[in-house]
């Protein structure tokens, strides 16, 4: 199996409790990312390094930028656009879908070839298969997917659009779906399972050949999978909750992992300093530029 990432660094030791939702903004050349569980959202510079950090009232789970500026995301709530071009940001809620279900949070979220928001919730409590995933389309009406997760994490698209990768954490499984042009899911399969050592499956993200790099949570590192479900390649972390990444950088030749520190005693959190950190390395591969939301 090739061994990736011998130039990782961490970038931002900021000891998050969870940190989530790499996003690469292209236009503004800037990693975005949030720590859910102390409801904050981060901003990293590609060139400069420069950092900045917004408090929330609510876990900002997942964000993506939107094609007329701002951005949307997943709150516990549901649905908001987010605007960040003041001093302090701005949201105005969508609504949301699980009134009825208010041990619920949303987790992961991602765009797909057709400018839709694909977000998924869990039980945050992490007992109950109250989880779906969701599809919010640009005119702003979302409609469940699938549904019987405790955690949905890592929602991502093979290149030419016609793949949807979706993870079942806890039964340690990522599923497969048929994308038609209109967006619509079928034929879900399982892609994978990952044994008990490897830890829980957790975000993902897509390269350019189509394979997958699949995060570990309590796994120590990042797997890179072939499209049929072959482990080829891995990332060695010095944390064992590595929860999501995405390639970055003009050329999508950077890549960026979050990390959490959620779940680790004190004991564990002496051997791993860095846990919670923002980490980037160059994995000599290359990513897919990513969607804008087209609401």
């Amino acid at each position: 199996m090739q061994q990736h990432g011998n130039d990782l660094q961490c970038v931002w030791p900021a000891a998050a409790t969870l940190g989530e939702g790499p996003l690469w903004v292209a236009r503004e050349s800037a990693l975005y990312w949030v720590d859910i569980k102390q409801m904050q959202l981060h901003r990293y510079g590609f060139d400069d390094g420069a950092r900045r950090s917004w408090q929330f009232d609510s876990p900002l789970s997942a964000l993506a930028p939107r094609a007329g500026g701002g951005f949307i995301g997943t709150f516990r709530e549901g649905f908001a656009t987010i605007d960040l071009g003041g001093d302090e940001a701005r949201v105005e809620p969508l609504g949301g879908p699980e009134a009825d279900r208010s041990g619920n949070r949303f987790n992961d979220g991602k765009v797909d070839a057709q400018g839709n928001f694909w977000a998924g919730s869990m039980d945050d409590s992490e007992e109950r298969p109250s989880g779906v995933l969701y599809r919010l389309d640009p005119g702003l009406n979302w409609q469940p997917v699938d549904d019987g997760y405790v955690i949905t994490n890592g929602p991502a698209f093979s290149p030419d659009g016609r793949t949807l990768y979706h993870n079942d954490t806890l039964a340690r499984t990522v599923y497969a779906f048929d994308l038609d042009g209109s967006g619509r899911a079928r034929n879900k399969r399982v892609l994978l399972e990952l044994p008990e050592a490897s830890g829980y499956p957790d975000g993902l993200t897509v390269d350019a050949d189509g394979c997958i790099w699949l995060c570990h949570w309590n796994g120590w590192g990042i797997t890179r999978f072939s499209p049929h479900g072959e482990a080829i390649g891995r990332i060695e972390l010095p944390v064992a909750n590595v929860t999501s990444c995405t390639f970055a950088g003009a050329q999508l030749d950077t890549l960026f992992i979050t990390t959490a520190r959620k779940g680790l005693s004190d004991r564990e959190l002496a051997g791993q300093p860095l846990a919670g950190g923002l980490f980037r390395c160059n994995p000599g591969i290359k990513g897919v530029a990513q969607p804008l939301f087209r609401g």
